[in-house]
């Protein structure tokens, strides 16, 4: 016999238990919601986000774990995990109060005949108006951040090596179970090279990105769906497989990190108007488009790559070697649409 009454269904005792369950403990907050603050934690929390941010430079030995796992699309392998590592020197190269942002330099080679590759680069601003999002193929639009979610949030955009975007997003760093950490919303990003060079069937990664501080330095994990368009000529993207990839920033300089620093010491200059003109173009243009290389990145980034080591090597002038990259960057926007 039942104990209870007929008209009480198993759905009504699912909600019931559920109701029970939400009396028992707090419900977390949700994620996305606006953040409110009086002004005093607001200040509090601005100057403890800033050192966080400030802390990610230094000089690193970094690993790359990347690995797809789940096929979403019926017939697809996935790759074999690939792991990878070098060294890695960060440095502040902007910081108003509001915006910093942060160069990532490679270092590789041997101790006494090292080559030091302009990186990443990665700006985070306080509750940011806008941000630069790819939108597919070689196009990077300015897009509204909600209103709703700009309070006590940062952005941190993300650029190749050549300084073009790569990808942006908004978040909160916030402190869970103990731990520092920053959470984007979703993200696109155009494929990287280890996927580029393959000509795979997707063409894009929609992910969320975090950044942890640790006791030793700091990991940037990625949780990416590898998107691809509908072959029915829908135009819909649909997902074909899921990748994670794991970032660790382990603190370490035991390596030639001299070079690094006399690197960016001599092409520091040149770099700067390098950003200034792809923020105009940008600025002027609502966005960026600039044609891509699987190898590369975008269409001038080995020549611009190149004038910085011309620089470096004493074989052209700062003043010239900018000149011919602003032009660079303005004649392959302005075939784009740009």
């Amino acid at each position: 016999m039942s104990l209870f009454p007929v008209s009480f269904t198993k759905a009504t005792l699912a909600t019931g238990l559920a109701a029970v369950a939400m009396l028992a403990s707090p419900a977390p907050a949700l994620a996305d919601d606006p953040i409110v603050r009086s002004e005093e934690a607001a200040k509090a929390a601005f100057e403890a986000d800033r050192q966080t941010i400030l802390s990610m430079a230094g000089d690193y030995k970094v690993t790359f774990d990347m690995q797809e796992s789940t096929a979403w699309m019926e017939g697809y392998e996935p790759l074999d995990p690939k792991k990878s590592g070098g060294y890695e020197s960060v440095r502040v190269v902007e910081d108003t109060g509001t915006k910093i942002v942060l160069q990532h330099l490679l270092v590789v080679g041997s101790e006494d005949d090292p080559y030091v590759v302009k990186h990443w680069r990665q700006d985070w601003e306080y509750e940011p108006e806008q941000i630069l999002t790819y939108e597919g193929g070689d196009t990077w639009e300015l897009t509204d951040v909600p209103e709703a979610m700009r309070a006590g949030r940062w952005s941190q955009t993300v650029y190749q090596v050549d300084d073009s975007p790569r990808y942006a997003g908004w978040g909160e760093w916030e402190t869970s179970l103990g731990v520092k950490r920053w959470r984007s919303n979703w993200t696109t990003r155009p494929l990287a090279r280890r996927d580029a060079v393959r000509d795979p069937i997707y063409d894009r990664y929609v992910g969320i990105n975090r950044h942890q501080i640790t006791p030793t330095g700091w990991i940037h994990w990625q949780d990416n769906t590898k998107m691809m368009p509908d072959t029915d000529g829908s135009g819909e993207m649909v997902p074909v497989v899921q990748e994670y990839v794991l970032n660790t920033y382990e603190r370490f300089d035991d390596y030639n990190v001299a070079a690094a620093d006399s690197y960016w010491g001599k092409t520091e200059g040149y770099w700067q108007a390098v950003r200034d003109k792809w923020d105009e173009v940008a600025a002027a243009n609502n966005g960026i488009r600039i044609e891509q290389e699987a190898n590369v990145g975008t269409s001038i980034a080995g020549e611009l790559l190149k004038l910085a080591d011309a620089i470096k090597n004493d074989e052209t002038p700062t003043d010239e070697a900018t000149n011919k990259a602003v032009a660079l960057i303005a004649e392959g926007t302005s075939q784009n649409g740009g």
